[in-house]
């Protein structure tokens, strides 16, 4: 469990680059205006030989002058006792996030509308994420392009085009055996219409063709409509992670 744990760890982060990042005696500081708490969060990959007491101050010193929150993704992986020691120096939960994961072996579903895939992230793909999240930050608007661009793995950007428009998109992250899927966003006027269901079909079923045996993704935990869309396709759940946040 671990052992696999780990190995979905270190796909999302080479699915998913920060806008910057800094190494720190195996921690990663990651930092991308805080866009999401995964890119802008410290992750340890790595062991550590500077004291905690030391560590944590210093992380608080940066994400202080990158001008957001000090956050630590926690993870089944780290100690529990880091986990009380964040909550005493006063950091709060945020974000919990579930993992889910699924053997594409007898995967045999079909979707039941028409989805345009890429293998390049397209402006135009860009475009309808910003839209469908209701991205209108400047700074997100300029550097996100540039942390899609920076994904280091093959991608497959899908779309479904509604009147001409973008009205659902999705992309899938293809890494060692694994596809994972990211970013499925729906406009809400076309909710109910199975366009998410199409698009994670149609993302699952290109990775198998290129190679992909097992399929993984994050949701988070409230969002019902969309944990039961993944446990109808056959995803079950692995793990869950949070974050400790604290504005410094």
């Amino acid at each position: 469990m671990q052992a696999y744990i780990k190995t979905i760890e270190d796909l999302s982060l080479n699915a998913w680059p920060s806008h910057q990042l800094q190494v720190y005696d195996g921690w990663l500081l990651r930092f991308s205006h805080f866009y999401t708490h995964r890119t802008n969060s410290v992750e340890q990959i790595g062991t550590s030989s500077i004291p905690l007491d030391v560590k944590i101050p210093y992380c608080e010193s940066i994400y202080n002058h990158w001008g957001t929150p000090c956050i630590f993704k926690i993870t089944p992986l780290i100690d529990p006792e880091f986990d009380l020691l964040l909550k005493k120096r006063g950091y709060q939960t945020a974000h919990p996030t579930q993992v889910k994961v699924m053997d594409l072996k007898d995967f045999s579903f079909q979707p039941e509308t028409d989805v345009e895939l890429d293998k390049d992230i397209s402006w135009e793909w860009l475009d309808a994420l910003f839209s469908l999240k209701g991205t209108t930050s400047r700074i997100h608007r300029r550097i996100v392009p540039t942390m899609y661009a920076a994904i280091p793995k093959d991608t497959i950007a899908a779309a479904v085009v509604r009147k001409g428009r973008i009205a659902a998109i999705g992309l899938g992250i293809l890494d060692r055996d694994h596809i994972g899927l990211y970013a499925i966003h729906v406009d809400p006027f076309y909710r109910r219409q199975h366009l998410a269901r199409s698009i994670c079909i149609r993302i699952l079923n290109e990775g198998i063709r290129q190679g992909a045996r097992h399929a993984y993704l994050q949701v988070l935990p409230d969002n019902v409509s969309a944990k039961n869309l993944y446990s109808s396709l056959g995803f079950s759940d692995l793990y869950s992670y949070w974050f400790r946040l604290k504005r410094v």
